[in-house]
């Protein structure tokens, strides 16, 4: 894959790809750059060891930090194919938009996206089979605990929220990509693309809970 073939895996978390631009929103992403910081929240109760683990990673990992809801960082049409995986249901359908109005700006034309989100769907069919509304409802993440402690709302600020703003099916997402622009807008199995030089990417990331869709810039 030469230079200007840029892959970009957007909201990657603790799931880099290698060869790939890397980008997450998390806070702790802007406090691991300060030196010293990461430690002086572990030794202050602050966060937790997870948190201080993740603020590890990202350094070496050399993940960056971006909003994707107001702008990626890439001139427009540069960018050959845009992954995010378990991302888009944490915007709300504003902010969704916003961000897929960026892949599209970005992408090349004839460039790709491919999404990964919780499959409502199969999420239904298992409230259908079983008939567990609470299982239901606290599977979908809509409804979380506000945070209560200072500790905990100390923790959100540095890692955001966890909680789902949406949900999707495979068609529901496929329209939306089309409502957007972009076109040959479909479900793909897991461990399948129509993506070309997709290097290290995950096709199966999170298969027991997941959705993919893939769609092309015009």
């Amino acid at each position: 894959v030469g230079r200007d073939f840029i892959r970009v895996n957007v909201g990657c978390g603790q799931t880099p790809t290698t060869g790939w631009r890397n980008l997450d929103n998390s806070p702790s992403l802007r406090l691991a750059r300060v030196r010293f910081v990461p430690s002086i929240l572990r030794r202050a109760g602050l966060i937790d060891d997870r948190q201080h683990e993740f603020m590890q990673f990202a350094q070496k990992r050399n993940i960056e930090y971006c909003n994707a809801t107001q702008r990626l960082p890439f001139p427009d049409a540069e960018v050959s194919i845009v992954y995010s995986s378990h991302m888009l249901e944490h915007l709300d359908r504003i902010d969704a938009q916003h961000f897929l109005r960026e892949v599209f700006r970005v992408l090349r034309s004839g460039g790709a996206i491919r999404l990964a989100v919780p499959d409502l769907k199969r999420q239904a069919e298992r409230y259908l089979e079983h008939g567990d509304a609470d299982a239901f409802v606290a599977g979908s993440l809509m409804a979380v605990p506000r945070p209560r402690s200072l500790r905990t709302q100390i923790a959100q600020l540095t890692v955001g929220p966890r909680h789902h703003q949406w949900m999707y099916d495979g068609p529901s997402l496929c329209r939306l990509l089309e409502t957007l622009g972009f076109e040959r807008c479909d479900v793909v199995p897991p461990g399948e693309t129509r993506l070309p030089n997709v290097g290290e990417l995950n096709l199966r990331e999170r298969q027991g809970e997941s959705v993919y869709v893939e769609g092309f810039k015009p």
